[in-house]
């Protein structure tokens, strides 16, 4: 990756705008570097948007190299431990940061703050990352004294930001509501705030972002999903301790028209299921209909979710799509690949990823008649 980056900074000398970015969610390219850092550079680079592993790599983009650069679009796998990179020397130039972290952080005071705080002409910032705290969720009354406060040209700020607190003894744990005060000097753009507490590890999440809402992924949905419309989501994730009804998913199917990809975490059972074979057996109950889904993860739920999505009297593919489920679920739910109410939508899984090796290849192959086994 080293030769390919000296590679084109020597043959384009001129050059102005450049992009080492893959959209699409299902690749994920990132640039890799060897220690040392290489030392090409440009004079004339101002627009630079890239995927990469490590934040050292971002602190090595902005050590100088690029001197005129005023735009940086950057998503890093990790933000590590601090290492010896310099994080002092101003950027006067930049004027368009935006900043995505794929994996939780615990570095947002010790890395984030102080390399923001470098761009002192900075007039558009986005921050989409999840972080670590100790005793307090980030919300708006950090955003405006880390942030806001701190930066007097800045005129656009957006934001996707989880925080995650450990929960020992603390009292007076913040609600939702408390945390959407902290938001109500911020009248240049709508806030959406969303807090939940889980016994099982035990932790809070506090999962504050303006709206609309622009990131590709809106992972760890709960019950308190504010709902809404988000049309650039293509990945998103479901998780909670208390258990998804049917409504919630026609609430998600219908909040992210564009989705393409459906995790699922949940070992809690729905509690209406009867009520809902009524309604069925009526002709009642609506359908969660999923026009762009191909790519469907529900191996990690309990067996009304898997019920959930292979009854076609509940769910609709527009799509045939990816099923990954597990293989003993999966066997109970279809009654040894016999039930015929979720036979329609299992002839649309064009492949089929099990936990396990099948025991009975041809009863699944038959339910499954258009999909490779995996």
């Amino acid at each position: 990756m080293n030769n390919i980056c000296n590679h084109v900074f020597t043959v384009f000398i001129n050059l102005t705008h450049l992009t080492f970015y893959d959209a699409a969610h299902q690749n994920n390219p990132r640039l890799s570097f060897d220690v040392p850092f290489p030392t090409f550079s440009s004079s004339s680079l101002l627009v630079l948007k890239i995927k990469v592993q490590t934040f050292d790599v971002c602190l090595y983009i902005l050590d100088g190299r690029f001197e005129q650069l005023h735009t940086l679009d950057i998503e890093l796998a990790n933000i590590l431990s601090p290492s010896e990179i310099e994080n002092q020397r101003k950027i006067p130039n930049l004027k368009y940061f935006v900043l995505c972290c794929m994996s939780r952080t615990w570095y947002y005071d010790e890395l984030i703050l102080p390399l923001i705080y470098r761009m002192s002409n900075l007039e558009e910032l986005g921050l989409f990352f999840t972080t670590f705290v100790d005793e307090a969720f980030i919300d708006g009354n950090n955003l405006k004294q880390n942030i806001l406060n701190q930066m007097s040209q800045l005129k656009h700020f957006t934001f996707d930001i989880r925080s995650v607190m450990f929960i020992k003894n603390q009292m007076n744990l913040p609600s939702k509501e408390d945390i959407q005060e902290t938001f109500i000097d911020l009248q240049y753009t709508k806030i959406i705030s969303c807090v939940d507490y889980f016994r099982d590890y035990p932790q809070g999440l506090c999962h504050i972002y303006s709206y609309p809402f622009l990131m590709r992924r809106f992972e760890d949905i709960t019950n308190n999903f504010a709902g809404g419309l988000y049309p650039y989501v293509r990945v998103v994730s479901l998780y909670d301790e208390h258990l998804f009804e049917h409504e919630f998913f026609i609430r998600i199917s219908q909040s992210f028209p564009c989705m393409e990809k459906l995790i699922i975490n949940n070992r809690y059972g729905q509690n209406q299921k009867e009520s809902y074979k009524l309604m069925n057996d009526k002709s009642n109950l609506s359908i969660a209909k999923y026009y762009n889904l191909i790519d469907l993860h529900i191996d990690r739920a309990h067996d009304d979710y898997i019920d959930e999505f292979l009854c076609n009297t509940k769910t609709y593919f527009q799509n045939n799509i990816l099923l990954d489920i597990d293989y003993k679920v999966l066997q109970r739910v279809t009654h040894d690949f016999t039930r015929d109410d979720t036979r329609i939508n299992c002839t649309k899984v064009y492949e089929l990823s099990l936990s396990e090796k099948v025991k009975d290849s041809k009863s699944v192959q038959d339910y499954f008649p258009f999909a490779i086994i995996d």
